[in-house]
């Protein structure tokens, strides 16, 4: 459980990583910005020159003439070079044009205090070592984060740097020689590429020893999955670092007069992220098991990690038309135990035997309840066996966060407060019952605010004058003491018990950027509205309560790719190795450089 629960934190770790490289201003604020940096570059730089009137005038000038070209050039980029590209519109050139513009503004500045004092040749000199800056920054940047092809992210860095400079030219033919500017230019770009590639070079190298693939390349394929939502190019390198497994899959079956209800608990962790593997399968698998046979359906948590994350949509889809084509269960009971529940100092374990078959939820809600490891549905089976019951769906609540637990305790709290749990419901007289359900999708919270596709299910079982309610959010988890205010509302309607669970859908991650990378249910969210809509759904489900049969299908879905502890945990540590070397390694390289243009601009 340890190690599960340090996946997860280096996951959602990994994520913003990535992520935050590409948090951006609006459109709007970056042109305020450029104006003002264009200015101000323009006017230190004419003032290193003159510091009449007149260079005012001209500095004012020149910035106006900066800002025109910077604006055109970007739209030209936009529409022509990059029309195809899914990350650069307009609003993340004219970011990249501000940074240039911030980036080349800091050597002009040193260029005015030079001039200042060593004359206004310094002011070319460190202009163009600005120049040779911006083109670095500009090589690797849109290397990074362009899939438009080599020729056009070369076109994209090196026309914008020498159209605005330019201008600066114009004013200096008094006191260079633009011959010698010209070689120095020429000099500039040889060191520019040479520098940026072999920065590549050695940052992609980390992911080549890592994983077997660049670096940077495993970060464009997630921007191009962040930003434009695109899956197929992060999941062919998932698809290549995955192992093949065989996959479970658990199906609770209720028919009523009206319609089937399904409970469906795959051995797969919905992750890693957004779109990505198999992220959005409890909300596809509940949405095509309802298409088929109507009715209602929703899948809960296993008892597993992110090691059983599937590589691709196109694996998730191989699981789903499997269950949609096997899902024909024949319900054979009509009789179910009343609804158990176990609490010890930390765990919580409920109870309920369909049939033959008991169905197992373990929480340990108000602490944390993360991702619970799959020895414990195997300690729990054996358990199970001894009582004579060959086959429990075990589900993980996943139903709290609250800080740390120890672990350790809280896995021997739930294994005992399961053995307590089975050996009540197994002595129970089993009776006849009723079952109802419903859904209700809230239009007012989206995945941003932590609310998954699939909505929120509930499934009303009441046998004899015992009422329970099982409620499945189709979310990442959620805030401590809401699955508490959840219980209370139920038990205010009528229910006698129940059990709040979250799907752990991960395609709430990489939505939104905070302190965790996504949001759990609740946090943004507000209490009342969430209550009032579980309160809807339960309302419309005991309204459809009728008399049930029960059938149980254990399916084995071969062959499908997961991405596996191992590939996991290195992609997950990934960035950090790559910011670490590019720290190591950006100064002295970068130094290095400059230094050399330096020498060579002294002869200018």
């Amino acid at each position: 459980m340890s190690n599960s629960n340090s996946l997860n934190r280096y996951l959602d770790r990994a994520v913003k990583h990535y992520a935050s490289l590409f948090t951006l201003p609006s459109y709007g604020k970056s042109i305020v910005f450029l104006v003002f940096i264009c200015f101000l570059a323009s006017l230190l730089h004419v003032l290193a020159f003159s510091q009449s009137t007149s260079g005012l005038v001209d500095g004012l000038l020149l910035g106006v003439a900066l800002f025109a070209l910077t604006v055109l050039l970007n739209y030209y980029l936009r529409f022509h070079v990059f029309a195809k590209d899914p990350v650069y519109d307009l609003r993340r050139l004219t970011v990249l044009s501000l940074f240039c513009w911030i980036f080349w503004s800091v050597f002009i500045l040193i260029g005015f205090v030079a001039a200042v004092f060593l004359g206004s040749i310094w002011a070319v000199r460190l202009c163009l070592l600005g120049f040779a800056a911006v083109l670095i920054l500009r090589f690797i940047v849109l290397y990074v984060t362009s899939s438009s092809g080599i020729a056009r992210f070369l076109a994209a860095s090196i026309i914008p740097s020498f159209v605005c400079l330019g201008p600066f030219t114009l004013f200096w033919s008094s006191i260079a020689n633009l011959l010698k500017v010209f070689t120095s230019l020429l000099c500039a770009l040889a060191l520019a590429i040479f520098s940026s590639f072999l920065f590549v070079a050695l940052l992609n190298n980390v992911g080549k020893k890592t994983v077997g693939f660049p670096s940077l390349s495993i970060f464009k394929a997630f921007l191009l999955n962040w930003i434009a939502g695109l899956n197929a190019p992060f999941e062919r390198f998932l698809e290549r670092l995955s192992k093949e497994s065989s996959i479970n899959v658990s199906i609770l079956r209720f028919n009523t007069k009206n319609h089937g209800i399904f409970i469906i608990v795959p051995s797969v962790h919905p992750g890693p992220f957004k779109n990505i593997g198999s992220s959005l399968l409890p909300s596809m698998l509940k949405e095509y098991m309802e298409q088929k046979f109507g009715g209602v359906a929703c899948v809960p948590l296993g008892l597993l990690g992110h090691e059983l994350d599937l590589a691709s949509q196109n694996e998730s889809q191989k699981i789903i038309e499997h269950v949609v084509k096997s899902a024909v269960v024949k319900a054979y009971g009509n009789k179910a135990t009343p609804f158990v529940k176990v609490q010890n100092e930390l765990a919580t374990v409920c109870c309920q035997i369909f049939g033959e078959t008991p169905f197992i939820t373990f929480s340990l809600a108000p602490k944390t309840t993360e991702d619970l490891p799959r020895e414990l549905g195997s300690i729990v089976q054996e358990k199970a066996e001894k009582l004579g019951i060959k086959e429990c769906i075990c589900v993980n609540a996943h139903n709290s966060l609250n800080g740390m637990v120890n672990l350790e305790r809280a896995l021997e709290a739930l294994e005992s407060a399961a053995e307590v749990c089975l050996q009540k419901a197994a002595s129970l007289e089993k009776k006849p019952f009723r079952v109802g359900a419903a859904t209700v999708k809230p239009k007012e919270f989206s995945l941003s605010d932590g609310m998954g596709h699939g909505g929120i299910t509930v499934i009303a079982v009441e046998i004899g004058e015992q009422r329970t309610a099982y409620v499945v959010f189709d979310g990442n988890n959620m805030v401590s003491g809401l699955r508490e205010k959840i219980l209370a509302a139920l038990k205010a309607i009528g229910f006698h018990d129940g059990e709040v669970l979250t799907t752990d859908t991960h395609s709430v991650n990489a939505v939104t950027l905070n302190a965790r990378g996504y949001h759990p249910i609740g946090e943004v969210m507000s209490h009342e509205r969430l209550i009032e809509y579980v309160s809807e759904a339960a309302r419309i489900a005991v309204a459809g309560l009728n008399p049930a049969k029960v059938g149980y299908l254990h399916l084995n879905v071969s062959n499908v790719k997961v991405i596996g502890k191992e590939a996991l945990e290195k992609l997950c540590m990934l960035p950090d190795m790559v910011i670490n070397l590019a720290k190591r390694i950006a100064i002295p390289l970068f130094a290095a450089t400059f230094l050399l243009l330096l020498t060579i601009l002294l002869w200018v």
